[in-house]
């Protein structure tokens, strides 16, 4: 056994613990918004650039494309929706419930550029939003 074990061990917790400790830090101090368009979840993404888009996948489980808003706002992509159990679920006996529900909403920082349109899809379970981007400099 790696005599060094316990102390990767706990620098794992304790990075574990400061993640969790931001995300805390970012829904406690995020400004004041109408408590029915307050997201209440962020969900989690990838972010990938190719030589002529900007990718982004948002793991949204049972969440329809056309159903999330997608916009560029001061260099920042803004992804928001709401993500609702199926009517056929909502009577159903809960053991586990991990994928969260309500209104959420992301905002990633773009790398700089200027992108000509926002498209939404599905690719591999997920919603795959594609940046083509514009102007891009030959160099």
């Amino acid at each position: 056994m790696d005599h060094n074990f316990p102390r990767n061990w706990m620098w794992s917790e304790a990075c574990e613990m400061l993640a969790r400790a931001e995300r805390l830090h970012r829904e406690l101090f995020r400004p004041a918004r109408s408590v029915a368009r307050l997201p209440s979840w962020e969900p989690p993404v990838d972010v990938l650039e190719t030589e002529r888009a900007v990718l982004v996948f948002v793991a949204l489980p049972g969440v329809q494309a056309d159903e999330v808003e997608a916009a560029i706002e001061d260099g920042d992509l803004v992804i928001a929706g709401v993500r609702v159990l199926p009517p056929e679920l909502r009577t159903a006996a809960i053991h586990r419930l991990e994928l969260p529900q309500g209104r959420f909403e992301r905002r990633l920082r773009l790398p700089p550029g200027r992108y000509s349109a926002v498209q939404r899809g599905i690719a591999d379970g997920c919603l795959l939003i594609t940046l083509t981007k514009t102007g891009m400099s030959r160099g």
